[in-house]
């Protein structure tokens, strides 16, 4: 499950020490992209698995540009860094199969 737009802004300001501009704008970019999630997430139901896999891959991709461009060149390294630390976290979880 996401979080919720406002949580994710949050969490990105204990890390990054966000302006309110700047706390404004990712509002707005995780709302969007909380609704099309959503709206994949629905398609997936009736549609190829392996089609919403990539088109979800890209719209991250995607996404991720978004937040960048909100961010300074400090903020985009520290962002960067803890994006990949998600990531092996997941992968540890997901091949872990446990809540660890």
């Amino acid at each position: 499950m996401m979080m919720k737009p406002e949580e994710r802004v949050k969490q990105l300001d204990e890390k990054l020490k966000l302006s309110d501009d700047q706390k404004t704008k990712l509002t707005a970019v995780f709302t969007e992209q909380s609704e099309a999630m959503k709206k994949m997430r629905e398609e997936v139901q009736s549609g190829d698995r392996e089609a919403m896999r990539e088109k979800i891959q890209k719209f991250r991709a995607e996404n991720d540009v978004k937040v960048a461009a909100v961010l300074n060149d400090e903020q985009k390294k520290t962002y960067e860094a803890w994006q990949k630390e998600q990531r092996a976290e997941m992968q540890k979880r997901m091949q872990g199969g446990g809540n660890n």
